[in-house]
């Protein structure tokens, strides 16, 4: 079985219109080796060629791995997989630099979007498999980068998060009562740190009585909550049109009469809009923010409320008025807990975050709370 066979066979079936059952494979190497083929050849080629036109080729087994939250391609020989136990290297690799080339790009189609010389950057979801792409092509990089995030949904409920460790059964109790109050909070972590699992859970708090309306970019949040309603934003298509961008979603999620609004990830300009909403009836919002600590919190939603228009007043007048608390998550290893719990508060004409409970120190300033 050569590689000039396989490239034949593959040039063969990408001019065909018609669906690349096993028996159309098989013919079509049969038909390419020119005499009798050994059955071993043709199950071989039957496995590159299905890697090559299906799935995400040889790294299907990996994301397979329910473990698997990223899968790096640096070289045609490099594929890295982080998880349970940390970023390490397979021993899964690409016949060349090629090969890889066309795994980017065919995905990139599967994602409504374009990668080629002209465009030799993409990012984009991959449809109905919660994986999110990114691809880089030569000369940007050194060789065709292909990063595969995997986005889990996020199913625990406070007792599972208690029960891995997140927080002890006085906090649960805690953020139960957070929920209760219609206290609105940021959760807030590097990535991976749980921001989502904490949030769903959290969500899944609120009194069934209450409409949740959820904005999100990829569907994570899965609450257990008879009365949570789902908005998807939605990216442009090859030709830049039909985008559908998460503040677009937050201003028609007010229309749906919600109890309380949330944002998967606050990430943009709609900060302005979810602020907006929380200041004018909606109480008891959230979201989820990338922030390596609470202190920075405030600053890294400045970054943000200046893609919206506010300045630095008056979007602290805004969170300041309508956000509350803020948790915060932390990675350290493969656990994931709650490190912090800090409340909002005016210092003059600046806002900060000043913790109400640590992890390590326990309750400091718990009048903050309510």
């Amino acid at each position: 079985m050569t590689a000039a066979l396989i490239d034949r066979v593959r040039h063969r079936l990408a001019g065909a219109d018609i669906e690349l059952t096993a028996a159309v494979v098989a013919h079509a190497v049969r038909s390419e080796a020119g005499g009798v083929l050994a059955d071993s050849d043709v199950l071989e080629a039957l496995q590159v060629l299905r890697q090559e036109f299906s799935g995400t080729g040889p790294l299907d087994p990996l994301l397979a791995d329910p473990g698997t939250t990223d899968v790096l391609v640096t070289a045609p020989d490099q594929v890295w997989v982080d998880g349970p136990d940390g970023l390490h290297r397979t021993t899964i690799t690409f016949p060349d630099e090629d090969a890889v080339r066309r795994l980017a790009q065919r995905l990139a189609v599967a994602a409504g979007r374009r990668l080629d010389d002209a465009s030799p950057c993409v990012d984009g979801w991959l449809p109905g498999s919660g994986v999110r792409l990114h691809a880089v092509l030569p000369p940007i990089a050194h060789s065709t980068c292909l990063s595969l995030r995997v986005l889990r949904q996020a199913t625990h409920d406070l007792k599972a998060l208690q029960r891995l460790g997140t927080f002890d059964a006085e906090i649960a109790d805690v953020l139960s009562q957070i929920v209760r109050e219609r206290l609105a909070f940021l959760v807030t972590g590097g990535t991976g740190s749980g921001k989502t699992s904490l949030l769903s859970a959290l969500i899944a708090c609120v009194p069934h009585t209450e409409r949740v309306v959820c904005v999100e970019d990829a569907g994570e949040l899965h609450p257990d909550h008879p009365q949570f309603v789902r908005l998807l934003a939605r990216p442009a298509n090859v030709e830049g049109a039909g985008e559908i961008t998460v503040r677009n979603l937050v201003r028609e999620a007010l229309r749906m009469r919600p109890d309380r609004i949330v944002v998967g990830e606050v990430r943009g300009a709609e900060v302005r809009e979810l602020l907006m909403s929380l200041n004018t009836g909606h109480e008891g919002g959230s979201g989820t923010l990338h922030a390596n600590s609470s202190a920075e919190v405030p600053a890294r939603l400045e970054a943000l409320g200046a893609l919206g228009g506010l300045d630095q007043q008056a979007l602290h007048s805004q969170v300041a008025a309508a956000v509350r608390l803020v948790l915060h998550m932390r990675r350290d290893g493969n656990s994931r807990y709650l490190n912090e719990i800090g409340a909002f508060v005016r210092n003059g004409n600046t806002l900060e975050v000043r913790p109400v409970w640590t992890r390590k120190g326990g309750w400091q300033q718990k009048e903050l709370l309510w």
